[in-house]
């Protein structure tokens, strides 16, 4: 199976479209300049400079000018909720989200109902996104029967079904021994294993970062050790294996350190860092408001310093956003009850954007560059705006104000951890695998006049 048919959607029409005057950046082209760029059923057909190109026959011409152009941003972790959850998510609302955020292909989790640990539910799932998914989708397979952690799945029927790799996120892989087991079946199916990493006797009943701010609300903690001393292990077992591993949603100090060590020790290791965990610490939690009840829980402030650090230098490979929608009744609750999770896909880049490069500490290149890694991962392609590319763009209004929910969400859910927050930097259009995944409102209505005009 090529890595082509690991990724599916639904069957749009291909765009053609030029787009004026943006402000091009992919640090991996080269490209930090306004251009014209010209979109050919589908694909990137041409780069000029503004003003030199011209609208395709029947398509459409975008004034970009004061607008930039990413490549489309890539997320590998995200919960969409089908199979058997889908009054949180389902694919098309999931999907729909993330268009909305700019982000051109998703990876989802298997802790569904049921989980995603055989071939048939896999199957069946790529069937539902060639139905439903607006932008491309590629699906993970449980690393255990049922996320038990105690019986290893078919591996290599779900590398045959479609399967990009194998995780038990949401629940950590406790058994060193099953660990490996998994690592040396991966050898013989490939894949990568990607690990929430947690020591359930270390976090035990624990709701928030173990801190001053738990201490002061009377909550139990889950201390840093509880990850950390995971990823130590576990890179230590990938070295030894040498084995490809990737370490889901780090968010402390100490999980970077076991990270960089791993790699500087020749470990073929990687990790992710979230938007949350970049820009917010368990200070917020003292409103007790259960959108920012997370796994891991949000931690100190020089926890967030060392990720986004360690996201600067490298050593954090790329951006997730954990996406993790719930139903309103179901944070509706008091903060111990609720469930662990926030959404993240519509919010990520202008959240990232608006923390972290307007205020100096990360450049947007550099932002641009973890935003649209997390494929590589998976061995599949990472998104660049060149001709003869498929067309994967985010065309973004940095200047654009917008406050968070005040228009309601693409998602079916609302428990958004940055609710409410005024951020900078919007996205008008996102085209997916050569489709038009997204447009701004205001854009629909100005596409929809210009068609009516030339009827």
């Amino acid at each position: 199976m090529t890595r082509l048919t690991r990724l599916f959607q639904r069957p749009l029409d291909p765009a053609e479209l030029l787009i004026r005057g943006v402000h091009v950046l992919d640090p991996r082209a080269g490209l930090d300049e306004e251009c014209d760029v010209l979109v050919r059923r589908g694909v990137v057909a041409e780069i000029g400079p503004a003003g030199s190109l011209s609208a395709p026959d029947g398509g459409e011409a975008l004034d970009g000018s004061g607008k930039h152009a990413f490549p489309g941003l890539v997320d590998p972790h995200v919960h969409l909720r089908t199979p058997g959850q889908e009054y949180k998510e389902n694919l098309e609302t999931g999907t729909a989200a993330a268009a909305a955020g700019g982000f051109c292909a998703l990876i989802a989790m298997p802790n569904t109902a049921p989980v995603v640990d055989e071939a048939p539910i896999l199957t069946s799932l790529c069937d539902t996104a060639r139905r439903e998914a607006r932008v491309p989708v590629g699906f993970l397979a449980s690393i255990t029967r049922g996320l038990a952690g105690t019986e290893l799945t078919e591996m290599a029927a779900l590398r045959d079904a479609g399967a990009l790799g194998f995780t038990d996120d949401g629940r950590p892989v406790s058994s060193a021994g099953m660990l490996r087991k998994a690592l040396q079946y991966q050898r013989l199916c490939g894949g990568v294993i990607a690990l929430h990493e947690e020591d359930p006797d270390l976090s035990a009943n624990g709701v928030m970062h173990e801190g001053t701010v738990s201490a002061r609300l009377g909550l139990a903690g889950i201390p840093s050790i509880s990850e950390s001393t995971m990823v130590a292990r576990d890179a230590a077992i990938a070295r030894y294996e040498d084995a490809r591993m990737h370490f889901q949603h780090l968010s402390c100090v100490e999980s970077v350190a076991a990270l960089a060590a791993a790699k500087a020790a020749g470990a073929r290791v990687s990790g992710e860092a979230c938007p949350h965990h970049l820009t917010l610490t368990h200070e917020v939690v003292r409103t007790l408001d259960s959108r920012f009840k997370m796994n891991p829980p949000l931690r100190g402030e020089e926890d967030r310093r060392a990720l986004v650090d360690a996201l600067r230098s490298g050593v954090i490979d790329c951006v997730a956003t954990d996406h993790a929608p719930h139903a309103r009744h179901e944070k509706e609750v008091p903060f111990e009850q609720a469930p662990m999770g926030t959404t993240g896909l519509e919010t990520a880049f202008s959240v990232l954007y608006t923390d972290l490069v307007l205020s100096g500490e990360l450049e947007l290149g550099i932002l641009i560059e973890r935003m649209t890694a997390g494929m590589a991962l998976y061995d599949l392609a990472t998104p660049r705006i060149a001709p003869g590319e498929p067309a994967n763009l985010c065309i973004v209004d940095l200047g654009a104000r917008w406050q968070v929910g005040q228009n309601g969400y693409e998602s079916r859910s609302e428990n958004s951890c940055f609710h409410g927050r005024t951020l900078r930097g919007r996205v008008i259009m996102t085209i997916a695998a050569g489709r038009i995944a997204f447009r701004a409102r205001m854009l629909a209505a100005a596409a929809a006049h210009a068609r009516g005009a030339i009827a």
